[in-house]
C-alpha cells in the first residue's frame, strides 16, 4: 500500500525551462522547487535522462520530484541533448558530450538564486549510469549521488553482452526502443513551430545504436569509456547504489561497494527494473524517505543516522515454486557492516561435480558427453524484469533436461547464499567457437526446478575480454563461471543443481555451429557457494517506513495495458518461436490533453539443429495525440548471422495524421568476431 503524505514546504512547478549550453544548444527542464526558494535557497537534485519528461515519464516523475521539492529541495528533471524538447542530436548512450553537457547542467543549477549550490544525482537505469559517469568527473557542485538499477561496466554487465556472449535477448531489443524513442518529436507547447523542423531532424540524424554496439565485440575502448570499473578512485562523491534481485543490474552493487573509495551505501530488494517504492515483486520500501535521509545528510548537513548504518542491506528470499510472475517475495532483511563480508558471516561451501551428482568429497574423474540443444534457454525468462506478467523463469525442469545436470542429496537443514557462487569447469569441446551456459537450480521435492543464478562464458574469452583467441578442438581448459549474485534460502529437504550447456538462446547468441562438450568430473570440476549463517544483527535492522508518494499528475488510462507472451513450435521444420508482446497501453495526462501510447513485439526464432538459424525482430509503435496534433512512429529491427557475419537491419517510417512524412531503412553487415 502506498500513503499519500502530506508534504511540509508549498511548492511551485515550472513545467518548462531552457538551460543553454556554450556551443548554443538549449537543454528542456521542468523543475519543481518550494515556493519560497528564491527567498531562503535549497539544494537541488537532478535526473538526467532522454524519456521526455512531458510525456513516457511524466507520471514517473511526478511520483517523486514533487515530494522532494516539498521536503525542501529544487528538483530538476532535464531531457538529454537530442531528446524529448532538447535541441541536438543524441548518437548514442553515454558519451562524452552526454557528459559534458551534465557538467554545465550543474554549473547552471548551483549558479540560480534558489540553489544553495550544492546538487545531488539521482536516477534509473540511463539516469543510474550517468549518474556514476558524472560523478567520476568531480564537478565541485556534486555533493552525493543515488543510481539505481545501473553498472559499473558497459561490457560485462548490461544489455549488449555477458561473458562476451551477445545478449540476443537485449541487445536488439534495446536498439530498437531507443530507435522509436529517438524518432519521437518534440512538444509544439515548448518549442513552437520548430517542432517539425527539429522531429525530422532527429530522425535523420540519430543512428541505430545497435550497429556501434555490435560492432564492438570485445571489451575495447568503447565500452571502457563510461565504465567507473575502470578506475574506482575517480568517484570521490558519497554514492547510494539499489537494484533488485528481479533485475539485471545487481552484480554492480557488489562491486561498487567492494571499490568505491568514498562514503557508499547498497540496497538490494527482492525488486524489478523499478523505483522500490512501487517495485514488484513486493515488500515494496518507503524509499522516497530512506532518499530523504541520504540527502538531508549530504546535502544539508543534517545527522540522519544513515551513515552509522551497514554498508549493504539485502533481501534474503525465501524458495518459491518457479512462477513467471511474483508479486511478492517472502523474506527477510540482512546486512552487512563490510563487503566484502568478514570471513565470520560468510564461508565458502565446495560441491564436487561427480558423474550426475554434487557431493561434498570429489570422486574420481570421468569424462561425460553432451551435444547443445539449441532450443535450451526458451524458459528463461527475461535478462532483467520491469514486473510484468511473464518475465520470471518458469520451472526449469524442460530446461535442465536439454543440459548436463548435477544434483546434490537433500540437505538436512536450510542454506542462505549471499553474494556470487562461482563454478570451475575442466571442457573440451569440438568446435574452435563454443559457449557455455551455466545455471544454478533449487530442486523441491516434488521435482520442481527454480533457477537462482545463471551465467554466460564465451570460451574463446576464457582468458579476458580484450583478446579472445579460438579454441583447440578437443584439448580441455579450465574456467571459472561467475555466476550473478544471489541472495537465496534453499530449505531443507530441497537439492541444488549446476546445469551446464553450450547452448542458451535467445539470451546467448549461439555459436556458428553446434558443439558437443566433454566434461571432465570430479577433481576438475566444482561450485562454491557463498554461505551466509543466519546474523543476530539481522534481527536488530529499523524497518523500513511504508511507501509515500507525492500529488500524482491527473491522468485517464484510455486503454490499460497488457501482455502476451507465447512459444510456437512447428514440429515439422523444427522452428521454435518465441513472441513477447507488450501494450504500455493508452495515457492521457488531462493538465496537458496529451495521450500518448506504445506496443512492442519481440520475436525470437531458431531451427533445432541449425545455429545460423537464429533470428530476432522487433516491431515498435508510438503515438501522441493532442487536438489535431497527432504523431505515429513505426520501426521494425532485424538481426540474423550467418558463419562469418551478422546482418542488422532498421525501418522507421513516420505519420503526422494519416500522412507519412519520414521514412528510412539502415542495413548493415558486422563480422563475427569470435562470438
Amino acid at each position: 500500500m502506498i500513503i499519500k503524505h502530506e508534504i511540509p514546504y508549498p511548492i511551485r512547478e515550472i513545467e518548462h525551462i531552457w538551460i543553454p549550453l556554450a556551443d548554443g544548444t538549449r537543454l528542456a527542464a521542468r523543475i519543481w522547487l518550494p515556493k519560497d526558494a528564491e527567498e531562503n535557497p535549497v539544494p537541488a537534485i537532478l535526473e538526467y535522462i532522454p524519456y521526455r519528461k512531458n510525456d513516457f515519464t511524466a507520471l514517473r516523475d511526478s511520483m517523486r520530484h514533487p515530494y522532494f521539492a516539498g521536503h525542501g529541495y529544487a528538483c530538476l528533471r532535464v531531457d538529454m541533448r537530442g531528446s524529448g524538447d532538447s535541441e541536438g542530436i543524441l548518437y548514442d548512450e553515454y558519451l562524452p558530450q552526454e557528459q559534458d553537457d551534465a557538467l554545465e547542467v550543474l554549473s547552471w543549477i548551483a549558479a540560480q538564486a534558489w540553489c544553495t549550490g550544492a546538487v545531488g544525482i539521482i536516477g534509473k537505469s540511463w539516469g543510474g549510469f550517468n549518474g556514476l559517469q558524472i560523478a567520476a568527473r568531480q564537478p565541485p557542485e556534486l555533493k552525493a549521488v543515488i543510481s539505481l538499477c545501473s553498472t559499473d561496466d558497459r561490457y560485462a554487465d548490461d544489455v549488449h553482452y555477458m561473458g562476451g556472449c551477445v545478449l540476443a535477448y537485449e541487445m536488439l531489443n534495446w536498439a530498437s526502443i531507443m530507435l522509436a524513442y529517438n524518432a519521437r518529436p518534440p512538444d509544439p507547447r515548448f518549442v513552437g513551430e520548430r517542432w517539425r523542423e527539429m522531429w525530422l531532424e532527429r530522425m535523420e540524424k540519430s543512428p541505430p545504436f545497435v550497429e556501434a554496439w555490435l560492432t564492438h565485440q570485445r571489451r575495447d575502448a568503447f565500452w571502457q569509456h563510461g565504465s567507473v570499473c575502470e578506475n574506482y578512485a575517480d568517484i570521490t562523491c558519497p554514492v547510494y547504489v539499489v537494484g533488485g534481485w528481479a533485475d539485471g543490474y545487481t552484480n554492480p552493487i557488489f562491486h561498487l561497494l567492494e571499490g568505491l573509495p568514498g562514503p557508499r551505501k547498497g540496497l538490494i530488494g527482492p525488486w524489478s527494473h523499478e523505483y522500490p517504492a512501487v517495485a514488484i515483486p513486493e515488500p515494496a520500501i518507503g524509499f522516497l524517505q530512506e532518499c530523504l535521509r541520504w540527502w538531508d545528510y549530504w546535502l544539508k548537513d543534517i545527522d540522519t543516522g544513515i551513515m552509522d548504518e551497514p554498508i549493504l542491506r539485502a533481501w534474503m528470499q525465501e524458495s518459491m515454486p518457479p512462477q513467471t510472475h511474483y508479486e511478492h517475495r517472502p523474506g527477510r532483511w540482512v546486512a552487512e557492516p563490510t563487503w566484502p563480508a568478514p570471513s565470520e558471516h560468510i564461508q565458502f561451501q565446495t560441491y564436487w561435480l561427480n558423474d550426475s551428482q554434487l557431493d561434498s568429497i570429489s570422486a574420481s574423474e570421468t569424462q561425460l558427453e553432451f551435444k547443445g540443444v539449441q532450443t535450451h534457454g526458451l524458459d528463461a525468462g527475461v535478462w532483467t524484469s520491469y514486473g510484468v506478467s511473464g518475465d520470471m523463469p518458469s520451472d526449469q525442469q524442460a530446461e535442465d533436461g536439454k543440459s548436463l545436470c548435477f544434483t546434490s542429496a537433500p540437505l538436512d537443514e536450510a542454506v542462505e547464499v549471499l553474494g556470487f557462487p562461482e563454478v570451475r569447469l575442466t571442457i573440451a569441446v569440438d568446435r574452435p567457437q563454443a559457449l557455455l551456459a551455466v545455471r544454478l537450480c533449487d530442486v523441491s521435492p516434488n521435482g520442481a526446478s527454480t533457477l537462482v543464478s545463471r551465467g554466460l562464458l564465451n570460451l574463446t574469452h576464457r582468458d579476458g575480454h580484450e583478446h579472445p583467441t579460438p579454441l583447440e578442438p578437443g584439448q580441455p581448459y579450465t574456467v571459472t563461471i561467475r555466476l550473478n549474485a544471489t541472495g537465496h534460502v534453499i530449505p531443507a529437504r530441497h537439492r541444488w543443481r549446476v546445469a551446464v550447456s553450450p547452448t542458451y538462446w535467445p539470451h546467448a547468441w549461439p555459436s556458428p555451429e553446434g558443439v558437443t562438450m566433454t566434461l571432465f568430473t570430479g577433481q576438475s570440476s566444482y561450485l562454491t557457494l557463498p554461505i551466509r549463517p543466519p546474523q543476530l544483527s539481522d534481527e536488530q535492522l529499523v524497518p523500513f517506513e511504508p511507501p509515500e508518494r507525492a500529488p500524482f499528475l491527473h491522468h485517464e488510462i484510455l486503454r490499460p495495458a497488457s501482455r502476451k507472451r507465447t512459444i510456437h513450435r512447428d514440429l515439422i521444420e523444427g522452428t521454435v518461436r518465441l513472441v513477447d508482446f507488450i501494450d504500455d497501453g493508452n495515457k492521457l495526462l488531462l493538465d496537458s490533453g496529451l495521450e500518448f501510447e506504445a506496443t512492442t513485439t519481440d520475436t525470437f526464432s531458431i531451427v533445432e539443429g541449425n545455429p545460423l538459424s537464429a533470428h530476432v525482430r522487433c516491431d515498435r509503435t508510438v503515438g501522441l495525440h493532442r487536438d489535431d496534433w497527432c504523431i505515429k512512429i513505426e520501426t521494425t529491427s532485424t538481426m540474423s548471422a550467418d558463419a562469418d557475419n551478422f546482418h542488422v537491419t532498421n525501418a522507421l517510417d513516420a505519420y503526422e495524421g494519416n500522412i507519412r512524412v519520414f521514412a528510412k531503412s539502415w542495413s548493415s553487415t558486422i563480422p563475427r568476431d569470435l562470438v
